[in-house]
């Protein structure tokens, strides 16, 4: 039988004091274009560990077939669960009980006003039933400054494009 799973440790709390940038951890997934030699319409996306192989289409509101997951989807879950991990994170450190938390993240694929081209709009709504209100509005206040989606979301990621020959 497998060993318990269990939460990850709330050293993960403890601030970092250093000159750069430190790596905790470090994925890649890879995306190949599949039967229409396009990623978004037909392609698969495998991980590194072989943990992540999915399936992407284009969704149907899109003029797609839909059929598998995209990558709005991809995004909503990793940011809800980030955001769940981290709500739990500073739940623990102070003594709060949130079993039945809930994260629901939102992800919308639109047209940029700015630009005309395209961009992303996220809407993270967060269900603490059984909390007070005043408490779980500060838990979700220090949650979004500590989690890094609502961070990068907030003020931008470090963001390196190059073409490998």
């Amino acid at each position: 039988m497998p060993p318990p799973l269990l939460p990850p440790p709330l050293t993960l709390l403890d601030k970092y004091h250093g000159p750069d940038f430190r790596a905790l951890y470090t994925t890649t997934v890879s995306v190949t274009g599949g039967d229409a030699a396009h990623g978004r319409a037909s392609g698969v996306a495998r991980s590194d560990d072989g943990n992540l192989d999915i399936t992407l289409r284009l969704p149907a509101a899109l003029g797609g077939p839909g059929g598998g997951t995209n990558p709005e989807q991809l995004f909503a879950a990793g940011y809800a669960a980030c955001f769940h991990g981290a709500l739990s994170l500073l739940a623990a450190k102070a003594g709060i009980a949130i079993p039945d938390a809930r994260v629901d993240a939102s992800v919308t694929f639109g047209r940029d006003p700015v630009d005309g081209l395209f961009t992303l709009k996220a809407d993270i709504t967060i269900h603490l039933p059984g909390i007070d209100r005043a408490q779980a509005e500060a838990l979700v206040r220090h949650t979004e400054r500590f989690c890094p989606y609502a961070k990068m979301a907030r003020q931008g990621i470090v963001n390196i494009v190059s073409l490998a020959v």
